[in-house]
């Protein structure tokens, strides 16, 4: 049966700043699931109800390193990745009729950790092993934590790419891969096409695409994805404003706009949302807009 695009949600992080959460620290949104979790629902609950049929949890810069370096114990650590998955849930209740909403448990790139801005360029140093046993931990608390899908994201090189698709593949759960690029290259400046490529024999990855890239790049970005995958797509660009990590701040014009998102359709792109810098009245523009776009053959987000 045919069926609509899905609608993911925006920048939860640009939401909470515009809310007046100041998220200067190293942890990011991350550090809200342990001193404002409502903080958390109530941005979640905001792009539900501006038509987003999907969350994507506060859980990307979290790390049990991350919590160790301001004094969470493990035990609380875990809690409060857990919770990242709790708190969309109940955002989607207070939404009402929760049953057409999902929960994307975010899986973000060993650079978010280090809230340094190397996960736009991907020059860790590190092996595919030294990934994997970096990821490996978090990953299966995350993969247990009950969200629909693993929403591994903002992934700027194959080395990474490798790592997360082998632990993906070992953990048996449902995932979406998405890479930061620029142009037709990762962040780290290798062919995108072989990250699509190297996904498309793994079983447990549902749709694989792009996040954090400019607006105008996707259409490029989602055809490559659909062709070199032969699954469905996801995108969600960034607004077109470039991070200044030694600043920590966003500089340049926004060029995102949901006029662009029936191109990335017709492409192939199955779940459609924003990044950093889009927020809900995007969002809205984009469900708006969502029954004029062509219809693909399969869904690609189920419960669990």
């Amino acid at each position: 049966m045919a069926t609509r695009p899905v609608i993911l949600d925006g920048g939860l992080a640009t939401l909470l700043e515009a809310h007046g959460h100041d998220l200067s620290s190293a942890l990011w949104s991350a550090r809200l699931l342990i001193e404002n979790p409502a903080a958390i629902v109530a941005a979640h609950r905001a792009y539900f109800e501006a038509g987003a049929q999907v969350a994507i949890t506060a859980s990307y810069q979290a790390s049990l390193q991350g919590f160790a370096a301001i004094g969470v114990g493990r035990s609380d650590a875990e809690r409060a990745l857990r919770r990242s998955v709790e708190l969309a849930r109940t955002a989607a209740r207070q939404a009402g009729d929760d049953r057409r909403r999902w929960v994307a448990t975010s899986v973000g790139p060993y650079g978010a950790a280090l809230a340094d801005g190397s996960e736009y360029r991907g020059d860790y140093g590190l092996t595919v092993h030294q990934l994997r046993e970096w990821h490996r931990p978090r990953l299966e608390i995350l993969a247990d934590a009950g969200g629909d899908v693993l929403a591994v994201e903002t992934i700027p090189c194959l080395a990474e790419v490798e790592a997360l698709l082998t632990e993906i593949q070992a953990l048996g759960v449902p995932a979406w891969l998405s890479v930061t690029a620029r142009g037709l290259r990762t962040r780290a400046g290798e062919p995108v096409d072989e990250a699509f490529a190297m996904a498309a024999d793994v079983d447990g990855v549902v749709a694989v695409g792009v996040n954090c890239v400019d607006s105008t790049d996707a259409a490029d970005l989602v055809a490559a994805a659909a062709e070199g995958s032969g699954k469905p797509v996801v995108v969600y660009p960034n607004s077109g404003e470039d991070w200044d990590p030694a600043a920590r701040s966003w500089v340049g014009s926004a060029t995102f706009g949901p006029e662009h998102a029936a191109v990335w359709v017709a492409s192939g792109a199955r779940l459609v949302g924003g990044c950093c810098r889009v927020g809900p009245g995007s969002i809205r523009q984009l469900a708006r807009s969502a029954p004029g776009w062509p219809a693909g053959e399969r869904g690609c987000v189920s419960s669990r």
